[in-house]
This record gives structure tokens, C-alpha cells and sequence, in this order.
């Protein structure tokens, strides 16, 4: 097992390799394999890509990430061209159908509403309009309005891992709830807690995914 400096040190050679990240303004601390990443960036999808890069690390348990969005002088766009662009991007992305999104912006957070079929397009929403210029947020009230049984989503969800080979499918416990899916127990990784997720993100029936997963 990696000592807290070296997943440390890993880290911040993860932010250094990656070229959607500007490690200069970032601070990595490492406890008990529990990493915090603090400082500043100069965009939400610059947030993102420090997330992504986090997760990729081997050893990582947990991590936080308090990072200030403070967009280069000049940089600064207003709001009404923000929710027109992200409105643009929505309409113009495979698998999200036109219209079905709406979208507001203040200071640069984006507001998304609307409804659509699968839990796995809200997802899609998020992530298209996170990497638009000028984002600094965004609060996901995109309802999922298909409906599944419980019982059937449960089970899909674990066939999934299972076909997939997913290391920790068996220790994993699902609970579903008007929707509302509830992953619990160990894996072996954060990739491991990621694609978990991610399989029950793209269930049919699914509204919502609370993840309590724990990295071992």
C-alpha cells in the first residue's frame, strides 16, 4: 500500500501529465489516503479535469475538492450569451432531444430544468454544457420521468456489473426506492466506485444515484 506522500506525489505528477489541468494554482494534502485539493482554477470544466485526474490515482480512498473558479481578466462572458450557448450545446448533442432542456444562467452557474427519459441523458446535460466558456457551476434539475420496478432495476443494474466484470459486483449492495438508486459497500478503487455509478446512471427507471461506496 502507498504511503499518504507518495499518493500525494502521485497526484500532483497526475495533475502536472494532464494537459486540461494548470496544477500551478492547486494544493494536493493526503491523509490517511484521503486526498484535498485546494486553490484556485480558471473554469468549472478546469474543475473537472482536476476531479477526473484525482480518481485516476491508484491508492486514492476518498478526495475533496475546494477549488475557486476565478475566470482570467477578461475572460468573463455575460449571462444571457452563457445560457444561449449552453442552450445551443444542448440542442445540438446526440441522445438529448431538442428543446427538452431549459436552461438559465446567474454570474456564470447554469440552471438546468426540464425532463427526459434516462437518468444516463440528465448525466449527458451536465457534462455538455460544464466544458462551455464562462460556466462556473452547474445545478442539474433535469427530472427523469420513465418509471421501472424496483425489483427490475436492481436486478439490471447487478447483471450489468456482472457481464461487465466488475471486481467488486458481488460485494456491492443496491437498494432502489422510487427510483432512487443506493450503491453501498467496498471496492477496490475509485475507476471500481466510478464505473459503478456509471452502470446505474444507465439503467432505465433510474432518477437519481446515491453513491456510498468505500474505496478499501
Amino acid at each position: 500500500m502507498k504511503s499518504d506522500d507518495q499518493l500525494r506525489q502521485d497526484i500532483v505528477e497526475e495533475l502536472q501529465w494532464d494537459p486540461a489541468v494548470d496544477e500551478r494554482c492547486i494544493s494536493v494534502g493526503v491523509q490517511d489516503r484521503v486526498a484535498s485539493v485546494t486553490g484556485t482554477v480558471p473554469s468549472y470544466a478546469h474543475k473537472l479535469a482536476v476531479e477526473k485526474a484525482v480518481q485516476r490515482v491508484e491508492g486514492v480512498r476518498a478526495f475533496t475538492i475546494a477549488l475557486h473558479i476565478s475566470p482570467p481578466v477578461g475572460q468573463t462572458h455575460a449571462d444571457e450569451a452563457i445560457a444561449a450557448s449552453a442552450k445551443a450545446v444542448l440542442d445540438a448533442t446526440d441522445g438529448l432531444p431538442p428543446g427538452a432542456i431549459g436552461v438559465k444562467a446567474d454570474h456564470g452557474c447554469l440552471t438546468l430544468t426540464g425532463s427526459l427519459e434516462w437518468g444516463h441523458q440528465r448525466r449527458a446535460a451536465e457534462i455538455a454544457v460544464g466544458r462551455l466558456r464562462g460556466v462556473v457551476g452547474v445545478v442539474n434539475r433535469i427530472e427523469v420521468r420513465a418509471e421501472a420496478d424496483a425489483a427490475e432495476i436492481g436486478a439490471k443494474i447487478a447483471g450489468a456489473l456482472k457481464r461487465r466484470a466488475h471486481a467488486d459486483a458481488e460485494r456491492m449492495r443496491i437498494e432502489v426506492h422510487e427510483g432512487v438508486v443506493t450503491l453501498s459497500g467496498a471496492v477496490h478503487s475509485l475507476a471500481e466506485k466510478r464505473a459503478a455509478e456509471g452502470v446505474a446512471w444507465a439503467t432505465r427507471g433510474v432518477r437519481d444515484v446515491v453513491d456510498r461506496l468505500t474505496v478499501e
